[in-house]
């Protein structure tokens, strides 16, 4: 029997890009099915995921009431999916920054890993269209500085193109997850690697989006500047 496999997909003002998301990811496997986290989008996201839902039962959906952020919505999406026992469990951008076709690469790694990062700096390398010059260089510099202070052994550990097994997310107590921005990725990748499971990266290329306004903003760029304090000093004091 294939394991079961759930996309976790926030949105926050998608309509236009997850309409054509959903058959593109669901089209890559039959083992695929979809949550859409959606956080009150204005634009009407949550409503076109729901007509979308009404007819096909591989497409689910979780309403909140307004703009909690990226962390928390995979944390809701994580004990939806703990909940109904999915055996593998993915993270995903709304806007197409992640290619839908590399989820059957995911699938095949992830049998001999317990977590597969999609890498945009495998092995040196530069895999990212549409950035300028400064947000290149901020994102680069970054995965450095969060290497460096955490020890984590990736090349992109701020990412956010993922797949987990089930006992991976089952060992973190996911109430305990401080971040909520970009540096989330970072915080669930540290702790998976402290509780000593397996990490494969495979290369992918970032394409920013096309449609659709980037969440990224000074706020969140502090967090992850002190996360990664945080998350060496609770690993130093055993609190991870």
């Amino acid at each position: 029997m294939p394991d079961r496999a759930l996309v976790i997909v926030p949105t926050y003002n998608e309509r236009f890009n997850i309409a054509r998301l959903i058959p593109a990811v669901l089209a890559q496997d039959p083992s695929l099915e979809m949550l859409i986290v959606d956080d009150a989008s204005p634009d009407g996201t949550g409503g076109v995921v729901d007509a979308i839902a009404a007819n096909n039962d591989r497409v689910h959906v979780i309403h909140r009431e307004g703009k909690l952020g990226l962390g928390t919505a995979y944390i809701a999406g994580f004990g939806w999916a703990l909940e109904r026992k999915y055996d593998l469990i993915f993270e995903m951008d709304a806007d197409f920054s992640h290619n839908p076709e590399l989820l059957p690469e995911f699938l095949q790694s992830v049998k001999e890993a317990d977590v597969v990062l999609g890498s945009r700096y495998q092995g040196g390398r530069v895999n990212v269209v549409n950035w300028p010059m400064s947000r290149l260089f901020l994102s680069y510099a970054a995965n450095i500085y969060a290497r460096a202070v955490t020890g984590l052994p990736v090349s992109d550990t701020t990412g956010g193109f993922k797949c987990f097994r089930r006992n991976v997310l089952e060992s973190i107590d996911l109430n305990s997850v401080k971040s909520n921005g970009y540096a989330f990725q970072i915080e669930m990748s540290f702790r998976a690697w402290k509780r000593g499971f397996r990490l494969v990266e495979i290369p992918i290329i970032f394409v920013d989006r096309t449609e659709g306004v980037s969440k990224m903003s000074k706020k969140i760029v502090r967090e992850a500047v002190w996360m990664v304090w945080r998350l060496r000093w609770w690993s130093l004091t055993g609190r991870i």
